[in-house]
């Protein structure tokens, strides 16, 4: 694929996604530092960790991990990523994750960097990829994911719990892919 990718946002506003580079711990971090809290809560990791986001851009580059960015005017307003394991009964399936900044969701940014993620997911022979996401939380996210074809694969009820101590159903989505784009 190549990169930088050129983008006209739902709203005009113009958008680059390229790979996440190893030079960008700062923009990253301003990233994250920017996120609200809510909206931090339910990540994997705790991003506020100054070791996190080393170790991230550390695998930067192995096969492990693809991680792309989308910045506009020099500042990241998405981040996105694909998880593969190299071994065992998983290594078909990828996993991702992606977070946009408040002011640039519904915008169709989301469904960009998700899009980019599938296409780079096919180039590596993946079969599936998974989605896991909070009901009540990130609603607009699950429409835009069923939108790309994500089904439903099991909801775990009350499974999250949120700051405030309230629990929230986790839905696991996933999309089989294609050989290429003429499957679809």
């Amino acid at each position: 694929m190549k990169y930088p990718k050129e983008l006209v946002l739902k709203g005009g506003e113009e958008a680059i996604i390229r790979p996440l580079d190893k030079q960008d711990e700062q923009l990253l971090r301003q990233f994250y530092t920017d996120i609200p809290e809510n909206d931090r809560w339910f990540m994997k990791y705790d991003v506020m960790v100054p070791g996190v986001i080393r170790k991230w851009l550390d695998s930067v580059g192995t096969d492990r991990v693809f991680s792309t960015v989308a910045l506009h005017e020099g500042t990241i307003i998405a981040h996105a990523a694909l998880f593969m394991q190299l071994f065992g009964c998983t290594k078909h399936i990828g996993r991702l994750r992606v977070i946009v900044m408040p002011e640039f969701r519904h915008k169709r940014l989301g469904s960009w960097m998700l899009l980019n993620l599938i296409r780079f997911a096919m180039g590596k022979g993946l079969e599936e990829l998974r989605a896991d996401f909070v009901v009540g939380k990130e609603d607009v996210a699950i429409e835009g994911a069923l939108k790309l074809d994500f089904f439903k694969k099991a909801v775990l009820e009350d499974y999250v719990v949120d700051p405030q101590g309230k629990r929230f159903d986790l839905m696991i989505m996933v999309k089989r892919l294609h050989k290429d784009w003429g499957d679809f």
